[in-house]
Order: C-alpha cells, then structure tokens, then sequence
C-alpha cells in the first residue's frame, strides 16, 4: 500500500502544497528516496524519466532547510545543478511554488543571459540555488558567488552532465563547498559507467536506490519502425505521422541545420512547427519552448543538445528523425512521451545507413522493435538484419586474424630445428 505524504514527515505546508495540485501520494522514487534524504544520507538514485525524482530531491532538502533554520542572512544551502538550461528553469519553477509556501527563497542561475543578470539577487539572502555548471562557474571563478555555505549538493541528470563534459566544473564547484554535508545525484540510467566511477569518488557510503515504478506510474511507451529508403521518403512518413496524430509531437534530429529543415518543411505543409537547437538565445529557446507547451506550434523539432530536461506534458507523439547512436540516449528521447502513468507513442524512421545504430539500440532495449509499413509508402529497397550485418562483421575480422597469422616457412623450421 502506498504511504501518503504525512507520513513521510514532511511540513504539514508541504503536503498542503502537494494536495492542491493534486499530488495525492509519493511515487515510488519519492517514497524510497526521501527518508533517507531526511536522514542526511549520500544518494545515488535511478529512476526512468517522468517519474517524479524533481520533488524526490526538492522535498527533503526543503524540509531540512525548515528543521534548521540558519540565524544569519547569508547564500544558498542547497544547491541543484542540472545539465541544461530548460531542466534547470523547470525546477525552479517547482522550487519557486514549494518556497512560496514556506518562506523560503530560491534562485535559478542559467546561461544565455547577460552576465551580471543574477548578481543582485546572489548578494541577497537566499535558501536554494538551481543552477548550470558552466554559467556558476563563471560567477565562482569571478568571486561573485561563494560556495561555501553549500550543506546539501544535488546532480539531476548527472549521467547527461557528465557526457556534455561539466565533470570538471562540478568538481570545482564542489572543492569550493568546504560545509558540503550530503550529496544526492539522479539518473535515469543505471549503466552508465563514468556515473558510477564519478559517484564512487564524490559520495561517501551512498544509499543506491534503483527505483523501478510500479505499472500505476509506468507510462506505456508503444513503439515501432518506419523503414525509409531515402530523406524524402523518410519526410513522406513523417507526413503520415502528423497526419494520423493530433495531439503535441516531439521530433528528434541529430544535427542543428536539420532541426531547422524538418520544422520548415512541416511549416510549408501547413502544420505549426518549431525548431529548438543549442545555438538559439536563451530567451528565443524560451518562448519557443512555450509555444510548444502551450500547443501554439503542435510540432517541435528538437536536437538532443536541446531537449535535455524537456518535461512537457502531453506529449503524444515522440519521433525519432534521425536516430541516436547509443541506447541510453534513445531511451532518453522516448521518455518524453508517456510521462506520470500516462500512455505515449515513439516511432523510430530508420534508413540503412542506420541499421547499426538500431541494432545497437534493439541491444540496449533487450527487445526488438515492431517493423511497421505504410502501404502507399513502402521501402523499395531490402532494409540490413543488424543482427546478420553484426555477425558478417564478426566473420569478417576473425578471417582477417586469420589471415595474418602465416604458416611458419622451411627456412624458419630448420633454424628452429
């Protein structure tokens, strides 16, 4: 039976707080996480995206914040870094309705703003510090942040952080935190190998939790491949995508120059769409962002970089355009559908060119994914078994160890004899 919120301890404003917005009782993540965050412990958590870990941090730093309340205005206590400017803004927007409840102050520092934008509010008392690592680093290394009275430390998303190379920036940071009493870092993936090495050096005697949901908070993520011959074609199938869902669609691209191809192509055939790409300004990614969220423009087209951190809701439809070359980060992109229990849609368009990748991705799932035909739209051309073009590999480099290991010769023989 699941607990509700009073009996995790928490501040009868906090659950007050979660009940008006309907936050009945703690997901699973919530319910393993918070009594050993209340309990000052260093965590290493893994749950699936969508399950709720933002408050699993949020909740017991919060209450920490309440159980012992500083004496002198001063900086932050708790510091959440995350890897992307649009994760970070959307927990600020968590922390800044949390903080409102119980009088505390929070601040969320991001880049693509002005330098110097933040810089009155970090000299003002603050409670709660979201940040990214580059933009603090900035104001760290220009003397016009201290770390020092940092007690709990939290890495959402570290595995992300860690492969967009803030590893240095985060150890820096840290080194600056000399009151640091409790770290707590977050990933949605449990095999992810720097992570673990990363973690065993920045926790001390760390709690892991791998919290797989229950079926009620599990999202059912229906999936399937288009195969394509070519980009026009793969373009033709995306059409019938559009056209056969109409509720919000996320699309995938590898590359900044295709994000702004696809969302014009979809806008010429009178569909709205948007691009999102690392190289757009902040505010412009913004508001972007929003009409997205606010289904102004139904479809956006988004590159990996981008779409880190993106929790909108209701988003039917996850189309991967161009696929990832690793599992995880697949597994990453779809989990932006079927979010909080809710069901979702992610369909892969695949060329040949790519039938590694997904034979590679087929691996990481454990499972292999539904081939799916349009009949006025299918492939003219026989699509690569990945499994066959792995083992042909294979084949193909044991023949050549093979052949390179040479029978000795007669004049070699009779040395040795």
């Amino acid at each position: 039976m699941t607990p509700d919120w009073a009996e995790l301890d928490l501040a009868p404003e906090l659950i007050h707080a979660l009940l008006e917005r309907g936050l009945n009782k703690p997901t699973r993540i919530q319910q393993d996480v918070i009594p050993l965050a209340m309990d000052g412990r260093d965590i290493m958590a893994t749950s699936p995206t969508g399950t709720g870990k933002t408050l699993a941090f949020l909740l017991p730093a919060i209450q920490h914040l309440l159980d012992y309340p500083r004496r002198d205005p001063g900086a932050a206590r708790v510091l959440v870094l995350a890897p992307t400017r649009e994760l970070a803004e959307q927990i600020g927007e968590q922390a800044e309705q949390l903080c409102a409840v119980t009088g505390l102050s929070c601040l969320t520092v991001t880049g693509g703003i002005n330098f110097g934008t933040h810089l009155e509010k970090l000299r003002k008392n603050l409670d709660i510090l979201i940040a990214t690592p580059g933009r603090l680093l900035d104001y760290l290394s220009d003397n016009k942040f201290s770390a020092e009275e940092i007690e709990i430390l939290v890495l959402d998303e570290a595995d992300r952080m860690l492969d967009m190379g803030f590893r240095t920036p985060v150890e820096q940071i840290m080194n600056e935190a000399v009151h640091l009493k409790q770290r707590l870092l977050f990933s949605a993936t449990a095999d992810h190998s720097t992570l673990v090495a990363f973690g065993r050096i920045v926790l001390e005697k760390p709690e892991v939790v791998l919290a797989e949901p229950p079926k009620r908070e599990r999202g059912k993520i229906h999936q399937w491949v288009h195969i394509s011959d070519t980009l026009e074609h793969k373009k033709a199938l995306l059409m019938h995508l559009v056209r056969t869902f109409s509720g919000r669609i996320l699309v995938f691209v590898r590359k900044r120059e295709r994000a702004h191809d696809v969302a014009e192509f979809l806008s010429q055939q009178g569909f709205g769409a948007t691009a999102l790409e690392g190289g757009l300004p902040q505010a412009e990614r913004q508001e972007r962002i929003k009409s997205f969220s606010s289904i102004r423009q139904r479809i956006l087209v988004a590159t990996d970089v981008a779409a880190r951190g993106l929790d909108i809701a209701d988003v039917e439809l996850v189309v991967n355009f161009d696929l990832p070359r690793k599992g995880d980060t697949f597994l990453h992109r779809i989990g932006r559908t079927a979010r909080a229990g809710k069901k979702g849609t992610a369909v892969a368009l695949v060329e040949a060119h790519d039938a590694e990748h997904l034979g590679r991705i087929e691996r990481y799932l454990g499972e292999r994914l539904e081939r799916r035909f349009v009949p006025e739209l299918r492939p003219q051309f026989k699509f690569p078994d990945p499994e066959k073009s792995k083992k042909k590999k294979k084949k193909k480099k044991a023949g050549k160890v093979k052949a390179g290991k040479r029978a000795p010769t007669k004049s070699h023989a009779s040395k040795k004899g």
